[in-house]
């Protein structure tokens, strides 16, 4: 059960995000119960601080902070970004980030990586693989994480590997807010399998190809998606 504390980060985080509160508004009175004490709404804001989301004065209080401020890769601002009226934007900047970066790791892991972190990549594509059939549920999206956060570590830069966070909140975004599939594209489950093969044959420029492939396989689904849900609105 998530505490007051969560609670209300999740209530102003969420609204400074969504818009709801503009930016150089004061955060709204706490929508939650019990009544947070000050100790807990100061805890809160400087969480909230720590993301970019708000500027905390004295006598001023907390006031929301426009986004250029905030801290786009900070999983739980992209959690918030998701669940709002921001989600295709989200989506589609992830994307652009994804294919910016993931096809570059991939490259650099079929001549960096270690024989553990090989392995790992292919024992996520195998249970990938096992778990095909529910590509919506939590054994999928496990897997799904680990073999994108292995292949960011196995790029033997650190700043890339830094990035694996942000990608698996994009998956688990995809997951919670109903945007895979029930059964996986046979396809994508192919290529992630190929990626690590191309790894351990220390073929960078096939594992960069392949890595793109399931990318743009990726944008795909979530363009689709979308259209889906744009249609859905439209005939409310």
């Amino acid at each position: 059960m998530a505490t007051l504390h969560d609670r209300l980060l999740d209530y102003w985080g969420l609204s400074v995000v969504s818009g709801e509160t503009a930016p150089g508004a004061r955060l709204p009175q706490p929508n939650v119960s019990p009544i947070p004490s000050r100790t807990v709404t100061r805890e809160v804001t400087r969480v909230l601080e720590t993301m970019g989301l708000v500027t905390v004065k004295r006598k001023a209080g907390a006031t929301a902070n426009p986004r250029t401020m905030w801290n786009p890769y900070d999983p739980q601002v992209i959690e918030w970004r998701l669940r709002s009226k921001d989600r295709a934007s989200a989506l589609r900047e992830l994307t652009e980030l994804r294919t910016a970066v993931e096809p570059t790791a991939a490259r650099l892991a079929a001549e960096r990586a270690t024989p553990d972190e090989w392995a790992l990549l292919t024992e996520s594509a195998i249970n990938m693989v096992a778990n095909s059939d529910n590509a919506d549920g939590e054994d999928y999206l496990n897997a799904d994480i680990q073999f994108h956060q292995t292949l960011m570590l196995a790029s033997g830069n650190c700043m890339l590997a830094a990035l694996g966070n942000v990608i698996a909140s994009m998956l688990t975004g995809r997951t919670r807010h109903n945007l895979m599939p029930t059964m996986a594209d046979a396809s994508a489950l192919r290529l992630h399998g190929d990626v690590a093969a191309f790894i351990r044959k220390h073929d960078g420029q096939a594992a960069e190809e392949a890595m793109r492939a399931i990318i743009n396989e990726a944008r795909s689904a979530i363009e689709t998606q979308s259209d889906s849900e744009s249609d859905a609105s439209a005939c409310k």
